[in-house]
């Protein structure tokens, strides 16, 4: 290759590299991007599951507001609120801490905390300032669960509570609600927790909670009773007033006690036991009465104020209560007396009948029979009686009755037939008409005639009298008044009269004197009666006179 010359070099050029810089400005977003994505992280590593309880209203909740709480301390948060497809009740979202996935699990129970009054107290005061919340029970379930019924009530019973609940049954619910108290010796010991119908109807299943250590005092004999309200009794001991206190007048409440008579008095009933709920205190504490024996009687008078669930009495002493009252038709004498149906308790007659009771009830009941078929044939009767003047109730009185007529008694019949008798209220009749029937013989007429007669008689009397006696009365009070005047003029101690009679008694004393005197004179000289009184010696010759001897006189 042929040699060139040789060209010259260019030069090389510096080409200078920019640097990439970040502006100052840039620095505030970045930090606030790292503070996001912080509070993001912690948001997603404490937040926990979401579920959704159901209420019948969303009063007092506002979504990214209302917290729940348990034990006072937040555990999530209302997330959201909606209402459901069917429009019957609101979905409440609820955002639980990650700590809290122990309440999305079965049997959790969630209620809103609002001001409540109820039978229990006042509760939920504190949320007039704080605004509601959502209050938790967690469930000891492991199943996990994320849709919920919420309670409209706060529950009376939660995990934290200790005790035991008991079933009572009545035939009426009363005037307990839920809360209302339960009593042991008028101390608070429980309270109601529950309450529905049976499903025939025919009564009330009500739920009680007695707290612990108080729920050993429940044994299988203890007997409860409905406390509500006040008990006011009129007897021989005069008036009592009953209640176990202020709070079961207005709410309601129920008591219990196992008498000393009871069976198994000191060993604890099992929870979930069932009792019976009597009407009150005098009922739980009686003995049991063993089984009912169905008895009727038949009266031929008007029971008017007879009424079911009225005492039969034996002797004065209860065995039983009346059942019915019906008007039936008796062919033969066309006229329609009163059946009276009755359940009696023969164990309550006492030993009689206690000492022949066997396992058989159809024995029992003949062995009844014979005892009654003995008592009939002495006089024993049923009739009916006034038990109060005041309200006309009337009562069933068993009892021997002096001089009763016979009476026919099938002790093979069911149910038993009580002979009865005309009872006190129809011998007050008898009477009451008898003395009526007296007082109509009384000739009201005639006494009226002569009494209107004495009347008019009197009444000429007292004119006469103010016409003629009383001016002459009052003329001769008025001489008399004159007489009394001259009298006191006459006895004062300046009058005439005053001064004679002054010397009249001083002429009487001097005569006193003077007849004295002669009295001691002639007493010592008796024989001046004879000869006279001596003529007084001259005063030159007088000589003293010798002394006379008294002892004996001379002849």
């Amino acid at each position: 290759m042929p040699e060139t010359p040789e060209s010259p070099v260019p030069a090389a050029s510096v080409v200078e590299k920019t640097r990439w810089r970040i502006s100052i400005i840039w620095i505030v977003p970045i930090v606030s991007a790292l503070v996001a994505l912080t509070l993001v992280v912690r948001h997603l590593s404490s937040e926990g599951p979401t579920i959704h309880v159901f209420f019948q209203t969303a009063e007092g909740l506002e979504a990214g507001k209302t917290e729940v709480k348990f034990k006072d301390v937040p555990i999530g948060t209302v997330s959201g609120i909606t209402v459901s497809d069917d429009l019957t009740h609101v979905i409440v979202s609820i955002g639980l801490h990650r700590s809290a996935q122990a309440f999305a699990r079965e049997n959790t129970r969630f209620w809103v905390v609002r001001p409540r009054i109820g039978a229990s107290g006042i509760s939920g005061i504190g949320t007039l300032l704080s605004g509601a919340y959502i209050e938790a029970d967690p469930g000891k379930s492991d199943q996990d669960q994320t849709e919920f019924t919420g309670l409209e009530v706060p529950p009376p019973i939660t995990s934290e509570s200790h005790g035991s609940q008991f079933t009572l049954y009545s035939r009426d619910l009363g005037s307990l609600d839920l809360g209302s108290p339960v009593y042991y010796r008028r101390l608070r010991v429980g309270e109601v927790v529950s309450y529905e119908l049976d499903k025939n109807g025919q009564g009330v299943t009500i739920g009680i909670f007695v707290d612990t250590p108080n729920d050993r005092l429940v044994t299988p004999s203890s007997r409860f009773w409905n406390a509500s309200g006040i008990d006011f009794s009129l007897g021989a001991d005069g008036l009592k007033v009953n209640t176990e206190s202020l709070a079961s007048i207005a709410a309601g409440g129920v008591a219990f006690v196992t008498p000393s008579w009871a069976p198994n008095s000191l060993v604890p009933a099992t929870a979930g036991t069932r009792f019976e709920l009597l009407k009150d205190e005098k009922a739980a504490l009686e003995r049991p009465s063993g089984d009912p024996l169905y008895v009727w009687m038949q009266f031929d008078r008007s029971l008017r104020g007879l009424s079911i669930n009225a005492p039969v009495e034996f002797v004065g002493v209860e065995i039983g209560r009346v059942v019915s009252v019906t008007v039936d038709y008796d062919a033969a004498t066309e006229r329609f007396p009163i059946s009276v149906g009755a359940v009696v308790y023969p164990e309550k007659i006492g030993h009689l009948f206690q000492g022949e009771k066997t396992a058989d009830p159809d024995e029992d009941a003949r062995r009844f029979s014979e005892l009654m078929s003995k008592m009939v044939a002495h006089g024993l009767r049923a009739q009916a009686r006034s038990g109060s003047l005041i309200t006309g109730q009337l009562f069933v009185a068993i009892d021997f009755v002096p001089h009763a007529k016979q009476a026919a008694f099938d002790g093979s019949k069911r149910p038993l037939q009580i002979p009865t008798a005309p009872g006190t209220l129809d011998d007050i009749q008898a009477q009451l008409s008898s003395i009526v029937t007296k007082i109509d013989s009384i000739p009201f007429e005639s006494l009226g005639a002569h009494l209107d007669k004495g009347l008019g008689d009197l009444d000429s009397a007292l004119n006469r009298f103010n016409t003629k006696l009383l001016p002459e009365t009052e003329q001769t009070l008025a001489e008399a008044r004159k007489v009394f005047g001259a009298a006191n003029d006459a006895l004062s101690a300046d009058s005439p009269l005053q001064s004679d009679v002054r010397q009249t008694l001083d002429e009487f004393n001097r005569s006193a004197r003077s007849l004295r005197a002669l009295t001691d004179y002639l007493s010592r000289h008796p024989e001046s009666l004879l000869r006279g009184v001596p003529a007084d010696p001259s005063p030159e010759v007088q000589k003293p006179a010798p002394p006379t001897d008294t002892s004996k006189p001379k002849p």
